[in-house]
């Protein structure tokens, strides 16, 4: 089973991207996924420079990834969008329906945002030229197993195993407007949080991530616990999504489980200190998001009733 570093969710600056970039050529990662995919706003790297970062892993043996924006609202964006598919020297993620039908048959992988929960969609995408796709996040591993069993040949599978897990994104940028700036003119404060801005209920609770125009988990999901389920049900690529700090080590302690080298359970006490918070993985169990099921099925920590009365979301800076 294959590592992936999926696509930077968030915005950091130029110097730390390029820096992130260039360590990624000696972690154990396959492939690695490149390029803006939350909001056109982010200046800090455009497509030329994603192709010189492109190179660089590829001359270390990687292999580079160009991601598509999942929402796409300006002619500049389509401009992008036909250059990025119009690229023939690395593979495509394609984020939505206007990448996958720019693609005309040409290989690609269907990303997490193209909502493929049935046989006869991953008939369509596969029929369309998709290679792999990626497993909604959200889905469990029922409905996985189901959709593995049945999968056109020659289409692999890719499975979201570890980070803040994006849920939705929006014409409206929530981290300017928590800083009472318009989208037009918001600051880049972005910028601000490396790994997104946390909101939490009245009691104190973890509830989601703003990362401008897009909603993550507050919760950090992992699958360090379940790769041997994984590699049963015919998974071939395991996607870590980047975060600010210490994710050498994230990529090392998944490394290590699927070698052999290290038991799921010592990785994961190894792996909990180094999250920007704390784990999940219940949408894999078919529950909460926000739960954590451990070996055994006992439950870790569980989801607070949002719609309970006096429950309100606050913006913890």
């Amino acid at each position: 089973m294959k590592l992936a570093l999926g696509p930077l969710q968030y915005y950091w600056p130029r110097v730390a991207t390029l820096e992130f970039y260039a360590s990624v050529c000696d972690w154990p990662v396959d492939i690695v996924y490149l390029g803006e995919t939350v909001c056109s706003r982010r200046h800090e790297l455009r497509l030329p420079d994603w192709i010189e970062v492109a190179d660089m892993l590829a001359q270390a043996g990687k292999t580079p990834i160009l991601s598509t924006q999942v929402l796409l609202e300006s002619g500049n964006d389509l401009n992008i969008l036909r250059k990025i598919t119009e690229n023939e020297r690395y593979g495509i993620e394609a984020n939505d329906m206007g990448a996958v039908h720019r693609m005309s048959g040409r290989p690609f992988v269907g990303g997490p945002f193209l909502n493929i929960y049935s046989k006869p969609t991953l008939d369509v995408i596969a029929a369309q030229g998709a290679t792999r796709w990626v497993m909604p996040l959200e889905m469990g591993r029922d409905s996985l197993a189901t959709l593995q069993r049945d999968r056109p040949a020659g289409l692999q599978t890719e499975v979201f195993a570890y980070g803040r897990m994006p849920l939705a994104f929006s014409a409206r940028c929530f981290t300017a407007r928590n800083r009472n700036f318009p989208k037009d003119n918001c600051q880049y404060v972005c910028m601000d949080h490396p790994d997104g801005l946390l909101l939490e209920t009245k009691e104190s609770q973890a509830f989601l991530t703003i990362n401008g125009i897009q909603t993550q988990s507050a919760l950090v999901n992992t699958l360090i616990h379940e790769l041997d389920e994984l590699r049963s049900l015919g998974v071939d690529v395991l996607r870590l999504s980047p975060q600010s700090q210490h994710m050498d080590q994230v990529v090392a302690a998944f490394r290590a489980v699927l070698d052999g080298q290290e038991s799921a359970a010592a990785a994961h006490e190894r792996l909990v200190p180094l999250m920007p918070a704390g784990p999940c993985n219940g949408y894999w169990h078919g529950r909460p998001g926000l739960d954590m099921v451990l070996p055994g099925g006992v439950v870790a920590s569980s989801a607070p009733d949002v719609h309970a009365p006096g429950v309100k979301a606050r913006v913890v800076a």
